[in-house]
C-alpha cells in the first residue's frame, strides 16, 4: 500500500505542477494583448522614424527605441561585451548605366549587344571599380547544381575556371521525390547561381531570365539590380577576383547567344532537366563586358540584441531565437505628395511581436530551462544583411542555438482558424507549433506558393544557412466573423500597399489576429525553450548537414 501511495502522491504532484505551469503560461500570454501590439507599431511606422532605412536618422531613432524599450523590459543586453548593438559594415554599389556594355561575338564578330538594364543587368561581384572583360569563353551549365543528396551534379568534373558560366535558374521540378517537386529549394535562387560561379573560380556569371524559371517578370530584376546595392563590407584581406562580374540576360539575347554558338534555347532548357546533362560549352561565342562602379564606403547598420538567461545549467548556454527586422524602404521618391514608406505591417509588425515574446518570456522567465535571444537585424530590404552579419558573426555559436521563428509581417486583419507555416513539415520547429495550434483548434497550411521560394527570402533563412531550425510563420485566411470575400479584399489591399508609400496602419486593421498568432507562438516556443531535445531538421534537407557539423563543433550532438 506504501508503492500505491508514493505513486498517486507522485501522480498528483505532477498534476498539480502542470496545471500550475498552464496557469503561469496563460498569466504570461495575456500581456500580449491589441494594445500593447499596436502601440510600438504606431511610434516605429509613424513620420518621425522617416521609414527606418539603414544608416539614416531613421535607423537611429529606431535603435534608440529598441534599446530603451528591452531596458524598460528588464532585458538583458544581448551582445558579450554588455551592450544591445551589434553594428556592421555597409557597400554601397552603383553601376554606371552610360558606360555599361555587352557585347556577345560569333567567331570574333560581334552579333549582338543588349541594352543595360532593358535586356542585360551585369555588376561587379568583386567590389571593384572597374571591370573590363574581353573574349570570354562561355559554359552552360544547367542549373549549375551539385547536391550529393540527390545525386545531382552539372558540372561532371569539368574544369570551369576561368570561364563565363551561364545558367538556367530555377532547379528541376518534374518530380516529386527530386528537389521536392515544384517547391524551390536554395538550389534554385539566383544567389546559389552566384555563390557556385565563385565556388567554381568561374570569370563571371549570367542568369538566363525567363518569367517561368524566375517567377517575375524582368521588370523586377531591372527595378531590384538597377538601383544602389548593398553588400557587407569586405574585410581588405577577404577581397576575391573571382568571379569578376555577375550579370541577368533576358530570354531574347539568350537565344541570340545560344543561336551564335549552333544551339537552341528552349533545347538547351529542357536538357537541362536530364540528371545526365553535361556542361556545353558555347564554341566559337565569347562576350565582352565593361562595367563601371563607385562605391559608398562609410555606412553602417546595427542589430540589436536582448536576451533572457535560462535557469538549467545543464542548458542554459543554449538558445532560442526570435528575429524580425526592424529596417524598411526611407524615403523614396512621392506619391501624392508622401515620400516616407512607413512599413507598418513590414515590418513594424514583426519588431512588435517580438518586443511582446519578450515581456510575455520576462513573465515566466523562472521556469525557462534554455536562454531566449532577441534579435531585431537591419538591412533585410538591402539583401538580409543584418541577418547574414549575424549568422557569420554569431554571438551564440549556431550549434548552441535550437531554433528559431522569424517574424517578417503578422496577422494584421482579423483572426483566422489557420496559420500558414512557411518552411512546414521540414523540421520540428514546424511540429511544436502545429502541436500547439492543434491543441487550439486551429489548423496549420503549408505555403500555397513553394514554387516562390519564400523560405530564401527572409531572416530565418541565413540562421538556417548555418543549420540552425528555422520557420517562418505567415497570416491564414480563413477569416472569423468577417464578411464574405474579405480574404480577397485583404490581399488586394496587401497588394497595393506592400513595398509602397500606402504601408500603414489603415481602418482595416483589426489585431486580435496578431494577438491570437503571437500567443500560438509563444506557447510554441516556451516547449521548445523546455524541451529536453533541440531541434532538427528532416534527415535529407538541405540545411541537415550543416546542423549536424554545427552540433558536432558545439559539443551537442547528444541533444538532437
Amino acid at each position: 500500500m506504501k508503492s500505491i501511495d508514493k505513486i498517486i502522491l507522485i501522480v498528483l504532484v505532477a498534476i498539480f505542477a502542470a496545471c500550475e505551469t498552464e496557469t503561469g503560461l496563460h498569466q504570461a500570454e495575456q500581456v500580449i494583448t491589441e494594445e500593447s501590439l499596436l502601440t510600438p507599431i504606431e511610434i516605429l511606422s509613424s513620420d518621425q522614424f522617416e521609414g527606418r532605412a539603414p544608416a539614416t536618422r531613421g535607423e537611429d531613432l529606431t535603435i534608440e527605441y529598441l534599446v530603451d524599450y528591452l531596458q524598460q523590459a528588464g532585458i538583458e543586453p544581448g551582445m558579450p561585451d554588455g551592450s544591445y548593438i551589434q553594428e556592421f559594415p555597409l557597400l554601397g554599389q552603383t553601376v554606371d548605366r552610360g558606360s555599361a556594355s555587352f557585347t556577345i561575338r560569333s567567331d570574333g564578330q560581334a552579333v549582338a549587344s543588349p541594352p543595360y538594364y532593358d535586356h542585360f543587368m551585369g555588376w561587379p561581384a568583386n567590389q571593384e571599380e572597374q571591370v573590363s572583360i574581353r573574349d570570354a569563353e562561355l559554359v552552360y551549365v544547367g542549373y549549375g547544381i551539385q547536391a550529393p543528396e540527390y545525386d545531382w551534379d552539372d558540372y561532371k568534373g569539368m574544369d570551369v575556371s576561368g570561364k563565363v558560366l551561364v545558367f538556367k535558374n530555377s532547379d528541376p521540378s518534374y518530380d516529386p521525390d527530386l528537389f521536392e517537386g515544384e517547391t524551390r529549394l536554395y538550389y534554385g535562387r539566383w544567389s546559389y547561381k552566384f555563390e557556385m560561379a565563385e565556388e567554381m573560380g568561374a570569370l563571371g556569371a549570367i542568369i538566363i531570365h525567363t518569367d517561368v524559371t524566375a517567377g517575375y517578370p524582368w521588370t523586377v530584376v531591372a527595378n531590384s539590380w538597377g538601383r544602389e546595392r548593398f553588400y557587407l563590407k569586405a574585410d581588405d584581406d577577404d577581397s576575391t577576383t573571382q568571379p569578376e562580374f555577375n550579370s541577368w540576360l533576358t530570354r531574347e539575347y539568350s537565344e541570340q547567344l545560344f543561336e551564335a554558338a549552333g544551339h537552341d534555347l528552349d533545347e538547351m532548357l529542357d536538357a537541362a532537366d536530364d540528371p545526365d546533362f553535361h556542361p556545353v560549352i558555347l564554341d566559337g561565342v565569347t562576350v565582352d563586358l565593361d562595367l563601371t562602379a563607385t562605391y559608398d564606403r562609410d555606412k553602417s547598420s546595427r542589430n540589436v540584441l536582448g536576451k533572457i538567461t535560462g535557469n538549467d545549467p545543464d542548458l542554459n548556454h543554449q538558445y532560442m531565437v526570435f528575429t524580425a527586422h526592424h529596417d524598411h524602404l526611407g524615403i523614396t521618391e512621392p506619391v501624392d505628395g508622401d515620400s516616407i514608406n512607413n512599413g507598418a505591417l513590414d515590418n513594424a509588425a514583426g519588431v512588435s511581436a517580438v518586443l511582446n515574446l519578450a515581456n510575455a518570456y520576462k513573465e515566466v522567465e523562472n521556469e525557462l530551462r534554455r536562454s531566449v535571444l532577441f534579435l531585431f537585424v537591419g538591412a533585410e530590404e538591402m539583401g538580409l544583411l543584418g541577418s547574414q552579419y549575424w549568422a557569420e558573426n554569431p554571438t551564440v555559436h549556431p550549434g548552441h542555438v535550437t531554433a528559431n521563428i522569424n517574424l517578417d509581417g503578422m496577422n494584421v486583419y482579423g483572426e483566422t482558424n489557420d496559420v500558414v507555416l512557411v518552411g512546414y513539415g521540414r523540421n520540428t520547429v514546424s511540429d511544436v507549433i502545429e502541436e500547439q495550434a492543434v491543441a487550439e483548434g486551429r489548423v496549420v497550411l503549408p505555403d500555397a506558393n513553394p514554387e516562390q521560394g519564400y523560405f530564401y527570402r527572409s531572416d530565418h533563412f541565413s540562421l538556417a544557412r548555418v543549420g540552425i531550425p528555422a520557420i517562418f510563420p505567415n497570416a491564414g485566411s480563413d477569416f472569423i466573423d468577417k464578411p464574405e470575400n474579405y480574404s480577397a479584399r485583404v490581399d488586394s489591399i496587401m497588394d497595393a500597399t506592400y513595398h509602397t508609400v500606402h504601408d500603414q496602419i489603415n481602418e482595416y486593421w483589426d489585431l486580435s489576429g496578431m494577438q491570437r498568432d503571437l500567443r500560438l507562438f509563444f506557447r510554441a516556443g516556451y516547449e521548445i525553450v523546455n524541451s529536453d531535445m533541440m531541434m532538427e531538421w528532416r534527415p535529407g534537407d538541405e540545411f541537415e548537414a550543416a546542423r549536424l557539423r554545427n552540433l558536432e563543433e558545439a559539443g551537442e550532438l547528444e541533444l538532437r
